[in-house]
């Protein structure tokens, strides 16, 4: 009987090891000579397309048949024209990657009619860091702390780009969530001009990830001439534990889910990458696979720190339950973000 056993399980492993062999040499046969686009909902020189990029330049080592990449930017309504193409028109043939901000999965979520897709149709692939925002302000805005805003006897002037944005929605879900003195001015362009608006005075300062904060405003943080004064996380970055966390001042728990959102579509999940509905699911877990593999690879992170690119790798079934958990939100919340995240709409 034992011998019997043992013949058996030799054959499994025999014929376990001849799939293995076997779907590896057909997806080498597939991707050799094809070339993988990425495609990016924001503009060239961004936050974006600079990870975007350096993920492709790897990438290809991990994938049997060592594809070739390219990266299109395709921008436009904070990246849902990007993500609408990923659904709708994009091939499921395991040769489109996605790149936009999650929080348009939000958007859809909440009935925004202008995102034709759902995001839990997608094939998500995992992200390489999620965003730690954080509120920065000037010197010149006399607000050096958390405290110190609680107590302004005016609204504090936050700048953003526009509706959907990190730098519009997150400060205003925070301030609904605590109740912080704030007037947000959206219509810069982007994050460079809200940092040019807050030297000038025009604005105190503005909201948005660390992750782009720190390398782009780090001299005038190191000279004193803007201060971080709150995360929005729902805990602290290794780099600024003496920044408090806004959960710390919500009072009930309608504020706290409210900060639960921020923390997801706005911070973790807010630089996924995806393939179209109906990818094949070994290819799926193919590019899963190799796109973790990237994010650990030694070339790939020496590249990336040149560049000041924070990897914290978040992998592909992490975000899957994260999109799942936008679509089960309770009506109470859905109805408080509405006019936040979809005004006029």
């Amino acid at each position: 009987m034992r011998a019997k056993n043992w013949r058996i399980g030799l054959f499994v492993a025999v014929l376990a090891t001849w799939a293995s062999s076997s779907s590896e040499a057909a997806s080498e046969q597939f991707y050799q000579g094809k070339t993988i686009r990425f495609v990016v909902g924001f503009g060239a020189g961004g936050g974006f397309d600079t990870y975007t990029r350096v993920i492709a330049r790897h990438i290809g080592r991990h994938i049997p048949g060592n594809p070739t990449t390219i990266v299109e930017n395709m921008t436009g309504a904070g990246s849902l024209i990007a993500a609408n193409h990923v659904f709708s028109a994009a091939k499921p043939d395991g040769l489109t990657i996605g790149n936009f901000i999650g929080p348009v999965v939000l958007q859809q979520a909440l009935g925004n009619p202008a995102a034709k897709f759902d995001g839990r149709q997608f094939g998500w692939l995992g992200a390489p860091t999620g965003d730690s925002v954080v509120c920065a302000l000037t010197r010149a805005s006399g607000i050096k702390s958390a405290d110190d805003w609680f107590a302004s006897k005016r609204p504090i002037k936050i700048g953003g780009t526009g509706a959907g944005s990190t730098t519009v929605d997150v400060p205003k879900i925070v301030a609904a969530a605590i109740t912080l003195p704030m007037e947000v001015i959206a219509g810069y362009k982007g994050t460079s001009d809200v940092r040019l608006a807050a030297e000038s005075g025009e604005v105190d300062g503005g909201c948005w990830a660390w992750e782009s904060i720190k390398p782009t405003w780090g001299k005038a943080i190191e000279a004193g001439d803007v201060n971080v004064v709150l995360q929005t996380t729902l805990e602290s970055h290794p780099e600024l534990k003496h920044v408090p966390v806004a959960v710390k001042y919500a009072k009930t728990q309608a504020g706290r889910e409210l900060l639960n959102i921020v923390d997801g579509p706005y911070g973790r999940m807010a630089r996924p990458y995806s393939v179209p509905p109906g990818t094949p699911k070994d290819q799926l877990e193919l590019l899963r696979e190799a796109f973790m593999a990237t994010l650990k690879d030694a070339e790939f992170l020496s590249e990336a720190h040149k560049s000041k690119l924070e990897i914290n790798a978040i992998d592909g079934a992490t975000i899957d339950k994260m999109i799942a958990d936008v679509y089960k939100i309770s009506p109470e919340l859905r109805a408080q973000l509405r006019p936040i995240v979809l005004p006029g709409k």
